[in-house]
């Protein structure tokens, strides 16, 4: 039986090699950590449906691979994707300075409108902790990121970093400040009765699509 649904939405993570982009999503799919996580080599896949704000969402989420020789390969999953999770690990300076650039090409190649929200992944990890709480809320404030730490190995604030995406999502949908309908939104209706819902009455799809405004 096929699965059903609201909206779907296209997730990435990105963020540097070795931050623990593949144990996030595998501790959001499985609910388990990913005890031998090897570096991601191009691209894995997962998707979840997720109840958010009364709405059935089916997040297809694509996981990157962060180091710099598949990075010609990742760029070209960025077209299109509706939300993303940054991620940096707070034991790691490094993961933390290499940010802007992994904002830049997701700002640039996905969609200025791309909904990000920050994670300071490793949270179990404070004792090695190099990167402060508030430099990384500061860096989210000025660069507009929602924000939060996370731990792919107790699971804390997993869920919450992935619903949270979803739900500005789709407030930003409800508000009419993101258009499904528009040509790389990385949202998709799963409903087609949703869409006619929608419509504007005398407004057909084709009339819209050449348009194109």
């Amino acid at each position: 039986m096929s699965e059903t649904y609201d909206f779907l939405f296209k997730f990435l993570v990105i963020g540097s090699a070795g931050t623990g982009k593949s144990c996030l999503l595998h501790q959001f799919i499985e609910n388990k950590f990913k005890q031998d996580s090897n570096h991601t080599i191009g691209v894995e896949f997962g998707s979840r449906v997720v109840n958010v704000g009364g709405k059935t969402v089916k997040l297809q989420i694509w996981d990157t691979a962060g180091q710099e020789r598949f990075r010609s390969v990742t760029r070209s999953y960025y077209r299109g994707a509706a939300g993303a999770l940054l991620v940096y690990d707070i034991t790691s300076r490094e993961t933390y300075n290499a940010l802007t650039n992994w904002l830049t090409d997701a700002r640039t190649l996905a969609s200025p409108n791309i909904v990000i929200i920050l994670c300071g992944n490793k949270k179990d990890l404070d004792a090695d902790r190099e990167v402060t709480f508030l430099e990384a809320s500061r860096f989210a404030q000025e660069n507009e990121l929602m924000f939060l730490e996370t731990s792919a190995l107790t699971g804390e604030n997993v869920e919450e970093g992935f619903l949270k995406c979803a739900r500005t999502i789709l407030n930003k949908i409800e508000s009419g400040e993101l258009d499904p309908e528009r040509m790389g939104s990385g949202i998709q209706y799963g409903d087609a009765s949703l869409r006619q819902l929608r419509q504007p009455r005398g407004t057909t799809t084709q009339n819209k699509q050449q348009c194109n405004c």
